[in-house]
């Protein structure tokens, strides 16, 4: 039966296609590309000694040009962001004009990198046809030595402190700024903000839109020529009374890196008649950064807005009405409780009456959003899970970025005149030089995060699948494409280290999304499986031989991003060569042995070659699970029959090993590991299946518990796990019982046991701690020592519906925590689910568990339908830890919506 296709006029958009002259499709050419913070990045770190924090702060951001990207409050960029808009604001009162988000470093705050605003990502829609935000902003002067202040004196203990413990929200004295992007068609561009005045008096703010040129013409010893920004005052008032920006960037060499031209032309930002126009150039303020006796390249700098507006220095902007970088100056006194409306219109070529339709456009573009999000709620969504779903969703869209980064050019350096330090080529990346990015992708956190992370996007991939998965299938391509895939294999990792081991979880992204377009459009997506099983083959073959270093299959990994779940930083080589034999690395490689097995069985319907490929990862899978148990005939396995659990174990080059007997995910994730395969469903496959029974019959010393067969009423099924029935039900039990891995919020990523048992070594302990964890491993900006996280307890929810289809929805667990109501696996899965969709839904109480005992957040009508999505939950009540619009993996609280509401 055909599948009934939506057609929105959403729908509609993401069907056009690719256009010729651009390699993109017209309505993706603008978008949200725009980083959130580009300051204290890798990519802008030129430093001796990879100190990218002090090297490039935010007092500096707004004097000192960027090299591989901009930043901003709510951007907007062309595909390749050579121009970008955005507004900046004031309130009288700030020490600096609000350009960009301020927030504290790993050294100047007490949990890592954190974000010290607050803002909203509303609404989106994946061609970004109609976009919402929310800003708030105090009327104070922005207490930025207190949050440093204070949050140091915490010394990386107990809460943060955030802007509202300043009290700059007293008395409601803030604004709530509504930014709104609306496309009349690809290339026009309609722009809505209200400032709401909540506070008891009448309250200044000063608006600037802002278009500017990102410099791609100042950086070799020979400057290119510029692009260029002027002026469009009409002689006589038209209707609507608009003054004009234009931007054309003919003038400029096109971007060099491309394989056909690529140029904007002539575009103009129309504002209201009211706005004072101001000029400068994108060039960096030599004086200020550098000091005496630097000169600046040019008159007027990146820094003029601010020192005009705030610092009253009008020499600073450019008289003659010309530069890279230019503003429209807008001020109103909003009374108290009242708004004020700007609209701007942002197109090619000139209008008549351009600011006329901005808000009937802007209302049309948000029907057509409420009606595609119509079509992407499941129906028995509750209108609050629908709400969390579309802010989840919309939050992932905006989200995107453009990641600018060439690694040759970055290590060599673009001036040969001023290369940079010698000593930089040896802290990061050196073995990376082929990367060479020029993607929009999605990021985990434009401010905490603004670079991809390859385990993060897989799970990216999945949410954005359930709106654009054509977006996510890019998105999961891009890792494997040469300039990101390593030679050798390794896809990498993230820019503070390429190098490091990230869980391998892209084959399951790349067959997830493969069965969601089938299973949702009745699309057949077997190009796009096809080509990125070969690449992953090549990847595979990396894992077995960099961290499987003795042949026995049980592999080191090291990192595998639990950044601090164990008592030493797994990404150090050990001394005396002694290796930590992993349980998660196993057990990863176990799962991933599988997906490629399920690819290649899919593969092998129109192409019965792929049959020998699912053989062969058939027999990976059943060697690794035999490793887990049998360790390469030595006298220990991974493992622990007292306990009931899997542990790591370290492994001197004596013989003599240590046994790491901490409960963490790292012994649950061999769960994952787990296939079903139906004969009446696979039966196309005979050489398979061939090989697969004389496996059985002829290796049960390797086979055991690995795999099983069973006589169902559809025929014979082959059941694959690492984990036995016995195993399995052990591991339930300690899962589901609250004084271990359950949680009223999901599942603890530490068992709660070690609250009062930690577990010591060398030193060090390993302790539940649910919130931020005191001890400090690769940066201290994430925590795997209790709280809850969303990535792994959705692959844990999955293959609990795996193991309940396995034995056919038979195998009862009782539990801790249902002594006398045993429980199926899916019987948890569902529970699990419900409970992480409950962190973001009002409860009984009205009270959403993400905030905590933030009253503003819990009880205030303008704050408390205002979601984050944080990057990891408190292991006891559920509160938001973390990176706060992390938006990435947490997003996918949408899919768990779409799955356990349909």
């Amino acid at each position: 039966m055909p599948i009934d296709r939506p057609r929105t006029a959403e729908h509609a958009r993401l069907a056009e296609p690719i256009h010729h002259l651009h390699h993109v499709p017209a309505w993706r050419r603008w978008g949200p590309f725009v980083a959130d913070r580009s300051w204290g990045t890798v990519r802008e770190d030129y430093s001796g000694d990879g100190d990218a924090w002090r090297y490039f702060t935010h007092d500096m951001a707004r004097s000192r040009v960027y090299r591989w990207g901009e930043d901003a409050i709510a951007g907007l960029c062309d595909r390749y962001q050579l121009l970008v808009f955005a507004p900046a604001f004031w309130n009288g009162r700030d020490p600096i004009l609000k350009e960009r988000y301020f927030g504290l470093t790993s050294f100047e705050g007490n949990h890592g990198e954190d974000v010290k605003e607050y803002y909203f990502y509303l609404d989106n829609t994946p061609t970004h046809s109609y976009m919402r935000m929310l800003y708030k902003y105090p009327q104070a002067a922005y207490p930025y030595q207190l949050l440093i202040d204070e949050n140091a004196a915490r010394r990386g203990r107990g809460l943060e402190f955030e802007l509202l413990d300043t009290g700059v929200f007293n008395d409601d004295r803030y604004f709530d700024i509504f930014i709104e992007y609306a496309k009349n068609g690809p290339e026009d561009i309609n722009v809505r903000i209200e400032a709401f005045n909540r506070g008891p008096d009448a309250a200044p703010l000063h608006v600037i839109p802002t278009l500017w040129f990102r410099n791609t013409w100042g950086w070799k010893a020979e400057r290119g020529p510029e692009p260029m920004i002027t002026v469009d005052r009409p002689a006589s008032p038209v209707a609507g009374d608009a003054i004009a920006l234009i931007a054309d960037d003919r003038s400029a060499d096109p971007l060099p890196n491309l394989t056909f031209p690529y140029r904007l032309g002539e575009r103009r930002l129309y504002g209201p008649n009211d706005g004072r126009p101001l000029f400068t150039n994108n060039e960096t303020n030599r004086l200020r950064v550098y000091g005496p006796p630097a000169r600046s390249l040019s008159a007027y700098t990146k820094d003029a807005f601010h020192r005009c507006i705030v610092d009253g220095d009008l020499s600073a902007v450019n008289p003659a009405g010309i530069g890279t970088k230019a503003g429209l100056h807008y001020t109103a006194t909003i009374p108290p409780g009242a708004s004020c409306v700007w609209r701007f219109r942002f197109v090619p070529g000139t209008l008549e009456d351009p600011l006329a339709d901005v808000d009937a456009i802007v209302q049309q573009r948000k029907d057509e959003a409420d009606e595609f999000y119509g079509v992407v709620h499941p129906p028995r969504a509750t209108a609050d899970e629908r709400a969390v779903q579309r802010q989840a969703l919309a939050g992932m869209l905006w989200n995107k970025q453009i990641y600018l980064f060439d690694v040759e050019q970055w290590l060599t350096g673009d001036d040969f005149r001023h290369p940079p330090p010698e000593g930089r080529s040896h802290v990061r990346n050196v073995h990376w030089r082929h990367l060479n990015s020029m993607r929009v992708l999605s990021m985990p956190d434009k401010w905490e995060y603004p670079w991809f992370a390859s385990w993060d996007l897989a799970f990216h991939a999945v949410a954005l699948a359930l709106v654009d998965p054509d977006f996510a299938e890019e998105n999961l391509w891009v890792l494997l494409f040469e300039q990101f895939q390593h030679p050798n294999g390794q896809l990498p990792a993230y820019e503070w280290e390429f190098s490091d081991a990230n869980p391998p979880v892209h084959a399951w992204a790349c067959w997830r999304l493969y069965l969601m377009r089938k299973e949702r459009l009745g699309e057949n997506g077997r190009l796009f499986l096809e080509r990125c099983f070969h690449k992953l083959l090549m990847n595979f073959v990396w894992w077995v031989n960099k961290v499987d270093s003795e042949g026995n299959n049980v592999f080191e990994g090291g990192f595998l991003g639990l950044d601090n779940i164990t008592v030493l930083n797994r990404s150090d080589r050990l001394a005396e060569g002694a290796i930590l034999e992993q349980s998660d690395a196993t057990g990863w490689m176990g799962f991933y042995s599988l997906c490629m097995m399920r690819i290649a069985l899919e593969l092998a319907r129109e192409n019965q070659t792929y049959e020998t490929m699912a053989t062969k990862f058939f027999e990976h899978f059943v060697y690794i699970s035999g490793a887990m148990k049998k360790m390469g005939g030595r006298d220990y396995q991974l493992w622990d029959e007292s306990d009931g659990f899997f542990y790591d174990i370290l492994r001197y080059a004596d013989g003599r090993f240590q046994k790491f007997a901490v409960r963490s995910l790292v012994g649950l994730i061999p769960l994952f590991a787990i296939e079903v395969i139906d004969e009446a469903v696979e039966h196309d496959l005979p050489t398979f299946f061939t090989s697969l029974k004389w496996f059985v019959r002829n290796r049960p010393d390797l086979v055991g518990q690995a795999c099983f067969t069973q006589l169902a009423d559809s025929g014979t099924r082959h059941v694959l796990s690492i984990v036995d029935e016995h195993q399995l039900r052990r591991m339930l039990q300690r899962l589901w019982d609250p004084a271990e891995f359950l949680s009223v919020a999901g599942i603890r990523s530490l068992s709660k046991y070690h609250e009062s048992h930690p577990f010591s070594f060398a030193g060090n302990d390993v302790r539940y701690e649910p919130a931020e964890a005191d001890t400090k491993i690769k940066g201290g900006n994430s925590n795997w020592r209790g709280p809850i996280w969303f990535p792994t307890t959705f692959l844990l929810i999955e293959s609990l519906v795996k193991f309940d289809a396995a034995h056919l929805s038979k195998l009862w667990v009782t539990t801790p925590a249902s002594p006398d109501h045993p429980l199926t696996p899916r019987d948890m899965a569902k529970e699990i689910a419900d409970r992480l969709i409950g962190l973001f839904t009002r409860g009984e109480d009205g009270r959403r568990r993400i905030y905590g005992a933030t009253t503003t957040f819990q009880t205030d009508p303008h704050w408390r339908d205002c979601l984050l999505f944080h990057e990891y939950f408190h292991g006891e009540n559920g509160a938001g830890i973390g990176a706060n619009h992390q938006t990435g993996w947490t997003g996918l609280v949408a899919n768990l919506i779409d799955e356990w509401r349909r």
